[in-house]
């Protein structure tokens, strides 16, 4: 199983987002934390009061949003885009066809890059 821990503004919103729009669902929902899962993913939405966002010993706060990225990987990527599109999810780029297969980098509700990705 793969465990990533997401930094997000509220854990509530960010859940919705993704059982909403990737199908992944919600495994426990307490105020700082939401626990979502797809198949073997499992995601640890990390709001601000949550453990995981005390600042770093130097002071530095931890952020939302960057680069590293889950992968979503779906059959039709066209279609999958078309479909978040029409949701209002936003994406920073177009679909990229590369060695191995297409994908795109779209973000969640708090700027987390997601990468839908279709392997050839």
């Amino acid at each position: 199983m793969a465990r990533f821990r997401v930094m997000v503004n509220d854990a509530a919103t960010a859940a919705a987002f993704y059982t909403e729009h990737l199908g992944f669902k919600i495994d426990l929902a307490i105020p700082p934390i939401h626990i979502v899962t797809r198949g073997d993913m499992t995601l640890l939405l990390s709001g601000p009061r949550s453990s995981a966002r005390k600042p770093m010993p130097d002071g530095t706060e931890t952020e939302t949003g960057g680069w590293n990225r889950i992968m979503y990987e779906v059959d039709d990527i066209e279609a999958q885009v078309k479909r978040l599109k029409a949701a209002g999810v936003k994406f920073r780029n177009e679909i990229h066809r590369g060695p191995g297969g297409s994908q795109i980098i779209a973000d969640d509700v708090d700027g987390n890059a997601i990468e839908v990705f279709q392997p050839d």
